[in-house]
């Protein structure tokens, strides 16, 4: 992967030595820097996202920046293209953004969590509206977190049902709680708000400097519904003491665009925790797979049975 790496930054004109590790997550990420500033060479994980999907997100980057967003600016290859190709690897380069993240591992590591949360909610609604505001270019395409994408045959992080983890009961379980979801789903869907989203707005992609949040990350951003972003954020947090007012603080940010209903945010909430049993099932065998797979069905098991229990 070194020397994929290396092949990647010649594209952008970089020399080898002048680019560094920085990040081993769904994306390989390298720092490169030069005369030009400081920036962050993303090597794709082979497979997950196509190249016109990628130009996409790029393009979408690209209007959320000149619509003020703090969020990384793509630059384009000495080619021209914003996204390049090493071998099977699909690499891009974008500006690397001053800060570090909020938190890691579900914790907020930060001292004013309310008014942190608040923030977030003022960003993610201009989020969403400079996305309303922006028209995609022809050929634009990302992933839809629509309710096929959330619950259907296909969903878009995989059969969660089918995680190895699960024992016959708890698959039970979450597939009537994907029945009624469905259902709840579909009957509210017509009045929910729907467009251009995050969709993977965790503490370790919101960065702080000096006061000022940013947004990193994209990997996961396409078409869903608006509680759902809300609800990627809340649902690491609900084991913690104040969540309750975590949670008022980002719906009170947020409410510059709109008030968010709690019975639908509280859905969205199960539907992304059941998401994660699926996301692991093709990194299981990646070093600490077991231990997040059994942290993604021990999250989603207990929503999905007291989401059974409610009428």
């Amino acid at each position: 992967m070194e020397e994929t790496a290396h092949q990647a930054a010649r594209l952008w004109g970089f020399a080898p030595d002048q680019i560094a590790l920085a990040a081993r997550r769904e994306n390989i990420v390298w720092r490169a820097a030069d005369a030009r500033g400081a920036f962050a060479l993303r090597l794709h994980r082979p497979g997950y996202r196509t190249a016109p999907q990628l130009q996409s997100e790029l393009q979408w980057m690209d209007a959320l920046v000149k619509g003020g967003l703090n969020v990384p600016r793509p630059v384009p290859a000495q080619s021209g293209a914003l996204v390049e190709k090493v071998g099977d690897t699909l690499v891009d380069l974008l500006t690397w953004l001053p800060g570090h993240p909020i938190g890691s591992q579900g914790q907020l590591e930060v001292t004013q969590r309310e008014d942190l949360c608040h923030d977030l909610g003022h960003v993610l609604a201009r989020l969403h509206d400079i996305s309303d505001a922006w028209a995609p270019p022809p050929g634009f395409t990302r992933p839809s977190w629509d309710r096929a994408g959330l619950l259907g045959d296909r969903p878009l992080w995989g059969p969660f049902w089918d995680n190895p983890g699960l024992t016959a009961a708890q698959r039970v379980t979450l597939l009537a709680a994907r029945t009624k979801a469905d259902r709840h789903l579909a009957a509210i869907e017509p009045g929910l708000d729907y467009g251009l989203i995050h969709a993977d707005a965790l503490s370790e992609n919101i960065l702080i400097h000096d006061g000022v949040l940013s947004l990193i990350d994209f990997d996961d951003g396409g078409w869903g519904f608006r509680d759902f972003e809300l609800a990627t954020f809340l649902m690491r947090f609900l084991p913690a003491p104040d969540y309750p007012a975590l949670r008022a603080a980002l719906l009170g940010g947020y409410a510059t665009r709109r008030r968010v209903d709690p019975l639908t945010l509280d859905l969205f909430i199960l539907l992304r925790a059941l998401t994660y049993p699926g996301w692991i099932i093709p990194r299981l065998h990646e070093p600490g797979g077991a231990e997040r797979a059994s942290r993604a069905i021990n999250t989603a098991l207990p929503l999905a049975e007291a989401y059974l229990d409610t009428p």
